[in-house]
């Protein structure tokens, strides 16, 4: 072979070789979701499940702000995910992605969100954990709903949107196959179910008379996940036992506890303590980092492994 041959060819390989590298960084772990009976079954508990990933605002990365569509994507780059997000109100009644009533912890901005429009929110850059700002802009629901479509599901927290605003927004965007909603108590979620019989919910149920409580209502465990608190407890035995049996699985969530943990190491021993005690979705403001610490607990012989998948 000639050398100029012998160079194109090596030269060809190795353009080859960088490009897949280049789409396999580029490629997303997704959920495969079609419908509202999709989303319920893969939150049904059945004692061979997938342990589940939630990043809680998206995640906590340096250059990744909360609440925006960069953050979620670069997450799935890493992990399968669902995000809870914090839907609120422009002064001109737009939804968008904020959790604080202020703008001033994470973005450029100042003052209370509700006295903005949309249109003068959009001057501002997002900032991240660390305070540095990013070329990122606030995003709306909308905006984040349809980039979610095919992708991820996504856990609208309950700030100061109306239930009924929100209600109509998922209704519009025929979004109740990965858009759920978190309630505080049962007439939230009744009034959801009223509106949409198909609705899914993260429940705040911590204790066994709010259990009972859902139950009396007629919540149908079997469209819910339960949020059951930041801690592993010996009273998180008795929430699982209910639950399980019902159908739902149950979360704990290590954004106000265990994420506080100063060092990388006393976080994965936490994560692995929530695993082993009994919860079938973390909650993280580090999702890629607990992704990596609970791998083992993931159940690679899950029939619910169909609902897992890879894009760009």
């Amino acid at each position: 072979m000639k050398k100029s041959s012998l160079f194109s060819a090596v030269t060809g390989l190795f353009l080859l070789g960088a490009i897949s590298a280049v789409n396999g960084q580029d490629q997303m772990n997704v959920l495969k979701l079609k419908s509202a009976k999709d989303l319920h079954a893969f939150f049904k508990y059945t004692g061979n499940d997938v342990l589940l990933i939630a990043g809680h605002r998206g995640g906590m990365v340096k250059g990744f702000p909360e609440n925006s569509i960069a953050t979620f994507e670069n997450t799935l780059k890493h992990t399968p995910a669902f995000f809870e997000i914090d839907p609120r109100l422009t002064k001109d009644s737009v939804m968008v992605l904020m959790h604080d009533a202020t703008l001033d912890r994470t973005t450029t901005g100042k003052g209370k969100l509700s006295d903005y429009t949309y249109a003068e929110l959009k001057q501002f850059r997002l900032k991240d954990a660390e305070g540095n700002v990013t070329d990122f802009s606030i995003p709306t629901l909308s905006e984040v709903i349809e980039w979610g479509r095919g992708k991820t599901i996504l856990n609208l927290d309950h700030k100061d949107v109306p239930l009924e605003l929100t209600a109509a927004l998922i209704r519009k965007h025929n979004a109740d196959a990965f858009v759920m909603m978190t309630v505080h108590k049962p007439e939230e979620a009744a009034f959801y179910l009223k509106n949409n019989p198909n609705s899914t919910f993260s429940a705040f149920i911590k204790t066994k008379a709010e259990f009972e409580s859902y139950q009396k209502a007629g919540i149908p465990f079997t469209q819910l996940i339960a949020y059951i608190g930041p801690t592993v407890k010996p009273d998180n035995q008795e929430l699982y036992s209910l639950l399980n049996k019902a159908g739902a699985m149950a979360m704990i969530s290590a954004a106000s506890s265990y994420d506080k943990l100063k060092t990388a190491e006393e976080r994965k021993a936490a994560y692995i303590s929530i695993a082993k005690d009994g919860a079938s979705i973390i909650e993280s403001d580090y999702p890629i980092e607990l992704a990596e610490a609970v791998k083992g607990f993931i159940k690679k012989d899950s029939p619910k492994q169909k609902f897992f998948g890879k894009s760009r």
